[in-house]
């Protein structure tokens, strides 16, 4: 049963209703973002092997920008009228994914994975935006933001799996595991 998240008021030009859908989008974005700052803090503490040090400096900015996105939506759902649902129960409960599979493991092997990782985040964003971008230019304003930052980190990550010839590792990959194993092949 789906719930109403219709606000008691909103802000000026976007219609009560309207706002709860937007609060829905978000809600599920900001669950999205708190667990992705956590995967990347967890690949942070469990990188290993020669490429150590790259990845675990090049993860930690990634922390801090999507720890300041879902800072960004949760004021953006409290504007709404909207109640953000920042607690780890609510996360675990209404999340539409599974936990991030890698653990202690060689930093191309978490960057296969981070890839595959990114991938959902970036459809999931566009999929929001095509949601909002129908309602509220302000919010599909921030969510567009967002997605330039995760395609750039994307990016970040892909340098390393790419060969000179322009071949991604894990280009056929469909889950973490299978990304992690083509990364280091």
């Amino acid at each position: 049963m789906a719930r109403d998240l219709t606000p008691k008021y909103t802000v000026p030009g976007v219609e009560r209703v309207a706002a709860g859908r937007i609060i829905d989008v978000l809600r599920l974005r900001l669950h999205a973002l708190n667990d992705l700052h956590l995967t990347l803090k967890h690949i942070h503490w469990n990188v290993v092997g020669p490429h150590f040090i790259a990845v675990h400096q090049m993860v930690d900015p990634q922390v801090d920008r999507v720890r300041g996105m879902a800072d960004d939506v949760a004021e953006r759902i409290a504007a709404l009228g909207g109640v953000a649902q920042g607690t780890p129960g609510s996360l675990v409960k209404e999340r539409t994914w599974d936990d991030y599979s890698i653990g202690r493991e060689d930093a191309i092997a978490h960057l296969g994975a981070l890839d595959i990782v990114y991938t959902g985040v970036i459809e999931d964003v566009r999929a929001a935006i095509k949601v909002v971008g129908k309602i509220d230019p302000a919010t599909e304003d921030l969510l567009i933001e967002q997605l330039r930052d995760f395609e750039q980190f994307q990016w970040f990550v892909r340098a390393h799996l790419e060969s000179a010839g322009g071949t991604l590792t894990t280009a056929r990959a469909e889950t973490e595991e299978d990304a992690a194993r083509a990364a280091k092949a």
